[in-house]
């Protein structure tokens, strides 16, 4: 097994100088890459997807549960699995407590292309709460290229979506595949996905922050159960 050297305290220390200068200038270019995704153009959507979920069908509008932002974690199971896949799970497992999210307008949801009737008992098994809708039957999963068709057979993998809602029309604003979901779990890797950011006044695009009429988003950070949903 390689191991790391072994220093005195004072190397250490200037060995961690060194790395901690790379380190800051690498968040300052993520900053810069996440204000470049929020000046992304946007798609409106205008098929009318259908989907299954606790409380019976659903559009894509009602996925928003009335709030501003959507993302959708496109959890590969397909209809003839009898569960999900691990590593989707594995990612759904590292998702923090919604409230955060729910708090800046946004809405997390799973979706699958299996019936309702397998994802069901697979997400009782799970122990999860979070929303996980089914699109079985549609073509929501081909349209956002987490179904493929390779060598005449389907396969699927995972991926992210991010959504808008302004009123009744939504908006497609951007997705992430596969490696792409490198890091992603806690709910400001997920914000830093979405078009409104984590609503800090020092993000760019300026205008972002006060879009949902609300104080900046580190000024709405509550203990999850003292928010008002």
């Amino acid at each position: 097994m390689s191991l790391p050297e072994v220093v005195s305290r004072d190397e250490w220390r200037a060995a961690r100088g060194e790395l901690l200068v790379r380190e800051k200038a690498a968040t300052r270019a993520r900053d810069a890459l996440n204000a470049e995704r929020r000046r992304l153009p946007m798609v409106e959507i205008e098929e009318e997807y259908l989907f299954e979920g606790g409380d019976g069908k659903a559009t894509l509008l009602d996925l928003f549960e009335g709030r501003s932002q959507l993302v959708v974690y496109h959890f590969m199971f397909a209809p003839d699995w009898d569960a999900g896949c691990r590593s989707c799970s594995a990612f759904l497992d590292q998702i923090g407590h919604l409230a955060h999210l729910r708090a800046r307008g946004t809405t997390f949801a799973a979706v699958s292309r299996a019936p309702y009737t397998r994802i069901l008992p697979f997400k009782a098994r799970m122990g999860w709460t979070v929303p996980w809708y089914s699109s079985y039957g549609g073509e929501f999963n081909r349209d956002f290229e987490v179904t493929l068709e390779r060598d005449g057979e389907l396969v699927e993998r995972p991926g992210l979506s991010c959504f808008l809602r302004e009123r009744d029309r939504v908006f497609h604003t951007y997705s992430t595949y596969e490696r792409g979901l490198d890091g992603l779990g806690s709910t400001t890797s997920l914000l830093d996905l979405t078009a409104l950011g984590r609503q800090e006044e020092w993000e760019e695009p300026e205008g972002r922050a006060s879009a949902l009429g609300a104080p900046a988003g580190s000024e709405r950070i509550r203990y999850h159960d003292e928010y008002d949903d």
